[in-house]
């Protein structure tokens, strides 16, 4: 089975620790994890200054670790990336930002590719 997910929740929330065990298990199991697709506040996810304290999980590691061992599409949402300043160099360029805050592992997208996250799996899993 091929599973997405969609994960609207800030870092700092279980239910996206939550997500990634559960992308954790695809990965570990029979089934294929498709993509994952940051919005809303799960933007924050990919935010690659954030450093929560040593006895935090820090998240955006995490997920880039998920991407590393697989290749899974991590995906942000363009608009709500710009909204909550999670951006890549390119966006950053665009909106005449002197910085970039984008993790390694992540990429700026569009809508769309939630559609086709959700066409292209067997399920769409949405956290938060």
């Amino acid at each position: 089975m091929i599973f997405s997910l969609a994960v609207y929740s800030s870092p700092s929330s279980t239910i996206s620790y939550s997500a990634w065990q559960f992308a954790k298990s695809i990965q570990n199991s029979e089934h294929q994890l498709y993509r994952v697709f940051f919005y809303l506040e799960g933007v924050y996810n990919a935010n690659q200054l954030m450093t929560p304290p040593t006895d935090e999980l820090n998240m955006a590691k995490l997920w880039k670790e998920l991407n590393a061992e697989k290749s899974t599409d991590l995906c942000v949402c363009v608009a709500a990336g710009i909204r909550r300043g999670v951006v890549d160099k390119a966006e950053a360029a665009r909106h005449n930002l002197n910085a970039f805050n984008l993790a390694e592992g992540f990429e700026i997208v569009g809508l769309g590719q939630l559609l086709d996250a959700s066409v292209k799996s067997d399920r769409l899993v949405t956290f938060g």
